[in-house]
């Protein structure tokens, strides 16, 4: 797949928690643009307008490697973390669902983001309950540099910042309760997308100028070395520009904002296959880069 020229990144050094923004260029992390310096990543999307201009004329020096650089979570953390459901046809089709003769917006639900958001190389920590049934979902993360609300979709993309590779990780066996408080509440998404660690973002965002059209990308997804997921986000039913309007008709979009736009085929649950403790998941998207994490186990309860 093709690599992005380099991304924007969020890195510590030895044992310290102080963390900085570099460059990741070839696999390597650099030094970031001197415009980052002392900024966390965060803090440069809310001065993206400012910014960008300069970002867009700068090269990274392969030099300049930063040799013990740990990557950790490219933002820490995002205000809100939209995800929109069901969004390919492949995955529709996978799931038995009749193919709709109309579309409307997008279904979304949100995951907390300072306790599901996780970085490349991070542990994917199974529940701690026995009988999870954990999934795999990889997806295309659009991140929002300009705030804006109610846009249309010829405003949406002017509003990106850039792109990020995302697991959707997803706890099927919480999907629906079999005790609700009442009938109405059969559903339980928090349960279901919310749990602690459910959310790698990475390995870094890369800036809208070096993706010409992100509904062209091949997303891949491979577990213990075995492809499971393998399409291209122009499978998406509600293309991107249009989930983003969608969002924020909903919701004020904000700097840092991160929106997952669906998965394809290819997930677990259709085949009865989920997780376990030691699994090496890895997410491969055209142009964004890849992202790898380790399935850990929990101490379970009763």
């Amino acid at each position: 797949m093709q690599s992005p020229d380099w991304s924007l990144v969020q890195y510590r050094t030895g044992d310290s928690e102080k963390t900085a923004v570099g460059a990741l260029i070839d696999g390597k992390v650099v030094e970031g643009p001197p415009e980052t310096a002392g900024l966390t990543l965060l803090e440069v999307l809310r001065r993206w307008d400012a910014l960008a201009p300069g970002l867009r004329h700068w090269t990274p020096s392969a030099s300049a490697t930063i040799a013990d650089a740990r990557l950790v979570a490219p933002l820490t953390y995002p205000g809100k973390v939209l995800c929109a459901g069901a969004n390919y046809w492949d995955h529709i089709a996978e799931m038995g669902i009749k193919r709709p003769s109309a579309l409307g917006d997008p279904f979304f639900f949100l995951k907390p983001p300072t306790t599901t958001v996780t970085g490349p190389g991070d542990p994917v920590p199974l529940p701690a309950y026995a009988g999870a049934c954990v999934d795999w979902e990889a997806e295309l993360a659009v991140v929002i540099g300009r705030p804006g609300r109610d846009l249309t979709p010829d405003q949406a993309l002017d509003h990106v910042a850039g792109y990020l590779a995302a697991n959707d990780i997803s706890a099927r066996d919480r999907l629906t309760s079999a005790l609700p408080v009442a009938e109405p509440f059969t559903f339980d998404w928090l349960g279901h997308k919310g749990q602690d660690g459910f959310c790698p973002l990475g390995p870094g965002l890369v800036p809208s100028w070096q993706v010409p059209d992100p509904q062209d990308l091949r997303i891949r997804l491979s577990v213990n070395g075995v492809v499971k997921q393998d399409s291209s986000t122009a499978q998406m039913m509600v293309p991107i520009l249009e989930v983003v309007s969608a969002a924020s008709r909903l919701t004020r979009l904000e700097p840092g904002d991160v929106i997952l736009t669906g998965t394809p085929a290819g997930c677990g649950a259709p085949h009865g296959e989920f997780l376990a403790a030691g699994d090496e998941v890895v997410v491969e998207i055209e142009r964004i880069g890849r992202l790898h994490n380790t399935v850990v186990a929990t101490a379970t309860t009763p």
